[in-house]
């Protein structure tokens, strides 16, 4: 994702990376047993506002850090709203290490150079809270290939993206592209089949088969593993508060997901928490 933006600008290369996915694979791979509007839900918002909000707050002076950062606020939008909508319970285990991975979380902030106005992080909350949606939309569909599903949604976003491109970066994006080198269509080949098609059908595939509670808090791992693999790979330092950090959301990981074994209970410890009833 670093390597990628060198030649093509962020849109551009966004709608490229769902176009690599569909295409042509869309016209070999059955349409998904599945209604047209979880698709082009999935599509929408997951491909279009998710990139399409970022890149904006990105043009507010949002940094590429804090972004990343804060995009992981759809872990907890993904389980409040599973809570609200599909009366799923969150043990009270899993709320206190819950907590403490936020708090890892948020040192994670304090890290970075960058910063973000008020208005560009608004913009990224509602680019969290749309792949939220779209994480609902997935965890609710069932008996569904997720892989020919994500082939599909990726047939969504690259037309509005492209129209993004066109009107915010280049006029002139067949010049971008023909004259890209081979180091960023691998990158874009990695973004399209790895982290795109195969990633999100297993992320689907776990919404679907378990709480959202249990899930969605291993995305807080993503900002973790791409400061340490900086390190390795770009050589960046790490701060002393991001091991902090780290070592705070890894606890509240265990917490949450492996308390009860750890114990050797076959149920979790304690009353779930359930949202109380709006009348």
């Amino acid at each position: 994702m670093k390597t990628g933006p060198e030649e093509l600008p962020p849109i551009l290369l966004s709608a490229l990376r769902f176009l690599l996915v569909t295409i042509p694979a869309v016209f070999f791979i059955p349409f998904p047993k599945t209604s047209p509007w979880n698709l082009l839900g999935v599509g929408i918002f997951l491909g279009v506002f998710r990139f399409g909000l970022l890149f904006f707050a990105m043009n507010a002076n949002a940094s590429a850090g804090v972004s990343s950062l804060i995009f992981q606020v759809q872990a907890f939008f993904t389980i409040l709203l599973s809570a609200l909508l599909f009366k799923e319970a969150i043990e009270r285990f899993q709320l206190f290490g819950l907590c403490i991975a936020l708090a890892g979380f948020s040192l994670l902030l304090f890290s970075d150079e960058g910063s973000a106005t008020s208005f560009g992080l608004t913009l990224l909350l509602l680019a969290a809270f749309f792949w939220a949606l779209s994480n609902l939309i997935m965890k609710r569909i069932q008996g569904v290939n997720l892989l020919h599903f994500m082939i599909w949604v990726c047939l969504v976003p690259p037309i509005p993206l492209f129209v993004l491109s066109y009107f915010l970066e280049s006029q002139d994006p067949l010049t971008l592209i023909i004259s890209t080198n081979q180091k960023t269509w691998l990158s874009l080949a990695f973004v399209s089949y790895i982290s795109t098609l195969i990633a999100f059908a297993i992320w689907g595939r776990l919404l679907r088969s378990h709480p959202a509670a249990v899930v969605t808090p291993f995305a807080l791992l993503i900002p973790v593993v791409g400061i340490i693999i900086s390190s390795i790979i770009l050589d960046e330092k790490l701060q002393a508060i991001e091991i902090i950090g780290f070592a705070l959301i890894m606890a509240g990981l265990i917490c949450n997901s492996l308390y009860g074994r750890l114990l050797g209970l076959e149920k979790p410890l304690g009353k779930p928490f359930r949202l109380p009833k709006i009348e």
